[in-house]
């Protein structure tokens, strides 16, 4: 089974939490794979030049100044921290954009309705993936080599995209799926989904369709979690065997929300 394995910002931005989690993801044996955003350091830096962050349902609003900030953040300082962090742990690890290796292509995507805004929403320079080279992530794992993908993808034209850690995690996990068994661990900073947010230890234990659409409506899960769990359906649905949504802090423990078909 390969593992693909999810961070994001507020994980990264922790360096206690991420040391951990990069010495405990590079024990597991077998076959993995790193997808990570990288949304507090970006969204930090972009106060700190005086700009403001737009989030809608969870997803970031990115101008070209912001597709800038995006870039360096992703695919700069947090991938290679990361590379470094697994290195440190003796796991050979290689860090990748969607444009290193044609790996992951995207379009921008058009105006949508946004059922979060109300309205119809231009997001920007925000990538929805096309396609993922799976023969290629193949080829890494068979050498033992572990892939660190950022979420900046490219559009074939000379164009860098932001596209959703997580919908980036799901297109890996799907790809993969159709050349061998995977499973989906998204990993952030609560032990999975919350039936309360102010209570790390009211996690729901199990996620179906029916489940998920009454926690949307009532308002339980809302913002970046929205997107973390549509993604999740997606890879079930597309054939992923397993997505699972834990504690970055705790990969090697069964506490967590197993999401199912």
């Amino acid at each position: 089974m390969i593992k693909v394995f999810k961070i994001g910002g507020n994980v990264i931005d922790n360096p206690e939490m991420l040391e951990r989690f990069t010495a405990e993801f590079a024990a597991i044996p077998g076959p993995k794979v790193l997808v990570h955003g990288g949304g507090a350091i970006a969204s930090k830096m972009q106060k700190e030049l005086g700009m403001q962050p737009l989030m809608i349902g969870g997803r970031r609003v990115t101008d070209a100044d912001t597709l800038r900030i995006v870039s360096m953040v992703y695919a700069g300082l947090t991938n290679k921290t990361v590379v470094a962090l697994l290195q440190k742990n003796n796991c050979n690890a290689l860090g990748l954009s969607g444009a290193d290796g044609d790996v992951i292509r995207s379009h921008k995507r058009p105006p949508v309705f946004s059922e979060a805004a109300g309205e119809v929403v231009d997001y920007g320079f925000v990538g929805d993936v096309d396609k993922v080279d799976g023969q290629l992530l193949m080829r890494l794992i068979d050498a033992d080599i572990v892939p660190v993908i950022c979420a900046i993808t490219h559009d074939g034209n000379g164009q860098l995209l932001n596209t959703n850690a997580d919908t980036v995690a799901q297109s890996v996990a799907t790809e993969i799926a159709s050349l061998a068994p995977a499973e989906l661990i998204y990993c952030f900073e609560k032990n999975g989904v919350l039936a309360d947010p102010e209570d790390d230890n009211s996690v729901i234990a199990e996620i179906n369709p029916e489940s998920f659409a009454a926690l949307k409506a009532d308002g339980t899960v809302s913002g970046g979690m929205l997107p973390k769990l549509e993604n999740a359906f997606k890879a079930i649905n597309a054939g992923v065997k397993r997505v699972v949504i834990k504690h970055a802090a705790n990969i090697l423990t069964s506490l967590q929300t197993d999401i199912v078909g």
